[in-house]
């Protein structure tokens, strides 16, 4: 594997991690529909599922990570959301978060944006 897919693997293990700690429960991990893909699908304690991008970065040289979910990124994800929510007949309400994650080694800079952005189809 190359070493930008090690260091996206392991961002999405500490995202994942992270969300446990704060009590929410994963349902799905790189969750795929043909070309359509969800990092992680999430339940909070209040029972509101979030569809979690993951962006990793060794450092902010170049930018902070939530700048790379563009608008294509996002319509990408709804998509993708979409087909998740017809697959599994889910009708829970839906947001969508970006979690950062800058380093290379502990201690990681994590950063969760709950509502990153807003769905024109589900509000």
């Amino acid at each position: 594997m190359a070493k930008h897919n090690l260091l996206g693997k392991k961002g999405e293990d500490i995202a994942t991690q992270y969300l446990v700690d704060k009590g929410y429960t994963v349902l799905h991990r790189n969750w795929r529909a043909g070309k359509k893909d969800l990092d992680i699908i999430a339940q909070d304690t209040g029972g509101t599922i979030a569809i979690v991008e993951v962006k990793t970065r060794r450092n902010t040289i170049f930018g902070t990570p939530e700048t790379a979910v563009t608008p294509q990124k996002m319509h990408h994800l709804l998509e993708a959301t979409e087909a998740f929510l017809q697959e599994t007949q889910t009708d829970a309400p839906i947001r969508f978060d970006i979690i950062t994650v800058v380093g290379e080694n502990p201690p990681f800079e994590i950063t969760h944006i709950e509502d990153a952005f807003i769905s024109p189809i589900w509000n």
